[in-house]
């Protein structure tokens, strides 16, 4: 059974099994993005949708980031801003799901990392402000914050939410500055 994350978590063999299952997968997949990263920016070609898709998989990496923010600047000359930023955050926080994911896997071996508890107070601290500040400032290390909503049992609804409303707001900054910048051209 799982105890509270206060003290070391209790696992079954089979909660275990899954866990590592699921780590297993998350990095494959970030692996398969990272080889086939050029097929995948042909699909900003697809419109909106391809926006969407593109932000998903330039998000689903773990760790090694893919530059989803600098398509969605280009997306912002090209098409409607608004729209990119709402295509392109949905994506990006769909995207996201793998970085949570690997915190429910690895809950094991984060629990016992200091980083990882100093993390977890603040996010409990503050509430859902660290999930949306982190995913509003560009940087990989936001799957460090779902790693930890993850292990934490973080509902995966706010987490979700949090995460959408911090990408949101990034994708339109970055997608108006590419729609200014580019119209200049």
């Amino acid at each position: 059974m799982v105890n509270s994350l206060e003290g070391k978590p209790q696992f079954t063999r089979g909660q275990k099994i899954w866990r590592v299952v699921l780590l297993v997968a998350v990095m494959a997949l970030s692996i398969v993005l990272i080889i086939y990263r050029d097929q995948i920016q042909h699909l900003e070609a697809y419109g909106y949708p391809g926006i969407f898709l593109l932000s998903i998989l330039s998000n689903a990496t773990v760790l090694i980031p893919l530059p989803g923010v600098v398509f969605t600047s280009a997306m912002g000359a090209v098409f409607d801003p608004f729209l990119v930023a709402i295509a392109s955050g949905t994506g990006a926080a769909l995207g996201e799901l793998s970085g949570y994911m690997v915190g429910v896997g690895g809950q094991v071996w984060l629990s016992n990392r200091d980083w990882y508890h100093r993390l977890e107070k603040w996010i409990k601290k503050y509430n859902h402000w660290p999930i949306i500040l982190l995913a509003f400032i560009p940087n990989p290390l936001f799957d460090m914050a779902g790693f930890i909503a993850g292990a934490g049992k973080v509902p995966l609804w706010k987490f979700l939410l949090f995460t959408w409303i911090g990408k949101i707001a990034k994708m339109l900054l970055f997608a108006y500055l590419g729609a200014g910048i580019f119209k200049n051209f």
